[in-house]
């Protein structure tokens, strides 16, 4: 994934395929867990998932302050660029 962009864009698709959300609710500022409803275990399987798109190992304890997409998207710009 080049860009922050890049990445967004992908996981706003992935997070619709996966959790039933329409694209439009996921923004940048949208919090995980109160906008979008999304628990422990659904960050686990959405972490599983961005480890095969990426092909990088993605630590739990990367993500463990993530609140935001916006949080998602650099943690997961930041491992790619690793």
């Amino acid at each position: 994934m080049k860009t922050q962009e890049d990445v967004f864009a992908t996981l706003r698709e992935l997070m619709s395929e996966m959790f039933e959300l329409t694209p439009e609710d996921i923004t940048l500022e949208a919090n995980l867990r109160q906008d979008l409803d999304i628990d422990s275990i659904d960050a686990v399987d959405l972490m599983v998932r961005l480890r095969e798109i990426t092909g990088k190992r993605i630590n739990p304890e990367d993500f463990k302050n993530a609140r935001t997409i916006q949080d998602v998207v650099d943690t997961v710009y930041r491992i790619s660029a690793e």
